[in-house]
C-alpha cells in the first residue's frame, strides 16, 4: 500500500499558475480580515476609553477643558461623537496629519474668540494671557474714544468758522489783491449782516448826492425859466 501511495502520488499534477494566484489571493484576503477586525477591536477600545474619560470630565466640577493628544481623523470623529452626545463643545487645532488635536469644553465655560484664535495659531493660552488681552482692548476702546472725542471737537470747530473763504473766492476773477479788498468789504458787520459795509456806510453820501443833483435840475430849470420870461419880457 505504501508503494502503491507513492506511485500515485507522484502521477498527481503540480498546481498550475492560476491555482497559486487564488491561494495569494485568499491569504491576503484573510490578513485583510484579521486586520480589519484588529484595527474595528482598537476602535472599540478608544471608545470605551474616550466615553470613560469624558464621563470624568464631566463630572469634575474644577475642569472646564479637555485637551487629547495628537489624533488622527477618525479618532478625532469618534471624539466628536462622544461629546456631542454628552454636551460638550468640541474643536480641532494644529495641522493635520503633524500634530492635529481635538479639545472638548463644558457648555457652561465655552473658549472665547481669543483663546480661539490663540490655539488655532498654536499659541499658548492661560488666565494671565486672557486678563492682558482683555485690558489691552479696554485700552483700544478708551483710545478710540478719545479719537471720536478729538473729531467731534474738530468738527465742530470748523463749523463755527465762516463756510466761505471770500479770498479764494474772488482771487480766480479779479486777482489776490483785489480778492483780499473784497474779502474785507464783505466781512460780516453786526449791523448789516453780509452786505458789504462800506455800502452802508457810503449810504448818506449817495442820498446826499442825489439831493445835489436834484437841487442842481430844480435850480437849472428856474434859471432857464427866468431866462425865458426875460426874453418875453424884452
Amino acid at each position: 500500500m505504501d508503494l502503491l501511495g507513492s506511485i500515485m502520488k507522484s502521477m498527481e499534477k503540480p498546481p498550475t499558475v492560476d491555482t497559486k494566484e487564488k491561494l495569494r489571493q485568499k491569504k491576503a484576503q484573510e490578513m485583510l480580515i484579521k486586520q480589519q477586525n484588529k484595527e474595528k477591536a482598537r476602535m472599540i477600545q478608544f471608545r470605551n476609553e474616550t466615553e470613560k474619560k469624558v464621563t470624568s470630565f464631566v463630572q469634575d466640577d474644577h475642569q472646564t477643558r479637555l485637551k487629547f493628544p495628537t489624533l488622527n481623523k477618525v479618532l478625532r470623529n469618534i471624539v466628536h461623537e462622544i461629546a456631542e452626545d454628552a454636551g460638550m463643545l468640541a474643536y480641532s487645532f494644529g495641522e493635520e496629519e503633524v500634530d492635529r488635536y481635538i479639545m472638548i469644553f463644558k457648555k457652561d465655560f465655552p473658549p472665547s474668540e481669543d483663546e480661539l484664535n490663540a490655539l488655532r495659531n498654536g499659541q499658548e493660552w492661560n488666565d494671565d494671557i486672557a486678563k492682558r488681552l482683555s485690558e489691552q482692548r479696554e485700552q483700544v476702546k478708551i483710545e478710540e474714544m478719545l479719537d471720536e472725542k478729538k473729531r467731534m471737537m474738530l468738527k465742530r470747530t470748523n463749523q463755527d468758522k465762516p463756510k466761505y473763504n471770500y479770498k479764494e473766492k474772488f482771487q480766480h476773477l479779479v486777482g489776490l489783491e483785489a480778492a483780499e479788498q473784497a474779502a474785507r468789504k464783505t466781512e460780516t458787520n453786526k449791523s448789516y449782516g453780509f452786505v458789504p459795509s462800506e455800502n452802508k456806510k457810503d449810504l448818506r453820501s449817495i442820498e446826499q448826492t442825489l439831493a445835489d443833483i436834484r437841487e442842481k435840475k430844480r435850480l437849472k430849470i428856474e434859471n432857464d425859466n427866468s431866462q425865458s420870461q426875460s426874453s418875453k419880457t424884452n
